[in-house]
């Protein structure tokens, strides 16, 4: 393929990616209640006992959120077909042999993605929430808005569905043969490191919300070690010595 249809190619699976995207939302908005109660009901647990409620400023911020919670189901709901489109777009580069991975690289991309806003949601969500209105007190009461948790919580919850990718791209380098086992192995130290540093980056600035996504990465990371031994490129071996005679 040249280059301009190369272009070609990535236009076309865009535009796919946004129709599907779109499809999705219209899918999902005759249940924007019940996303948007359902988003919320994290923090409104904690809430609630103590009477707390969330708030809104402007007269069209919860009309433009129930558009907006409905567009994220819509992502969710459409992503297998946004990954298949988006790994097929880069399918004509690979081999013959490595393109047979591409349905169930897809099929897992969406999977991986799903599980790691749904462990944001369920894990994540309850212990960091918790943290932050434990500074409440008969002097500051807690009343977030509903464009601030919106932010906050569709942020997150991308951020650990991303990272939930992690033994899926260490996957797809092992299988091309760009990494090896031994190489991730190798430098493992490092990767725990720079878990750190992007858990420290992509979640509040808490030690529990950090800890929650360092800890998952470096087990992710191990888990990409063992799929790249068992599906990574081998090194060819060298050819046998001719017996001496």
């Amino acid at each position: 393929m040249t280059f301009t249809e190369h272009l070609n190619e990535l236009r076309v699976r865009l535009v796919r990616c946004i129709i599907g995207a779109f499809v999705g939302f219209l899918a999902c908005y005759g249940f924007a209640e019940q996303l948007f109660a359902l988003l919320m009901k994290p923090l409104m647990d904690l809430l609630q006992p103590t009477g707390g409620s969330l708030i809104y400023t402007g007269l069209p911020e919860a009309f433009f959120t129930h558009l907006k919670v409905a567009a994220i189901a819509g992502l969710f709901v459409a992503s297998p077909y946004i990954f298949y489109q988006l790994w097929m777009f880069i399918a004509p580069g690979l081999y013959e042999g490595e393109r047979k991975y591409m349905i169930p690289i897809a099929f897992f991309s969406a999977l991986c993605f799903v599980s790691g806003a749904m462990f944001g949601y369920f894990v994540v969500f309850p212990f960091g929430f918790q943290f932050f209105l434990g500074y409440a007190s008969d002097f500051i009461k807690p009343m977030p808005s509903v464009k601030e948790y919106f932010s906050f919580s569709t942020s997150m919850l991308f951020a650990f569905g991303f990272i939930f990718e992690l033994p899926l791209f260490m996957f797809f380098l092992s299988v091309m043969g760009i990494v090896t086992h031994k190489t991730l192995r190798k430098y493992r130290k490092f990767a725990i490191l720079g878990n750190f540093v992007v858990a420290a980056i992509l979640t509040p600035p808490d030690v529990v919300s950090q800890c929650l996504m360092a800890g998952p990465l470096c087990i992710l990371y191990e888990i990409g070690i063992w799929v790249a031994y068992i599906f990574g490129k081998k090194p060819k071996e060298p050819e046998a010595e001719a017996a001496t005679s």
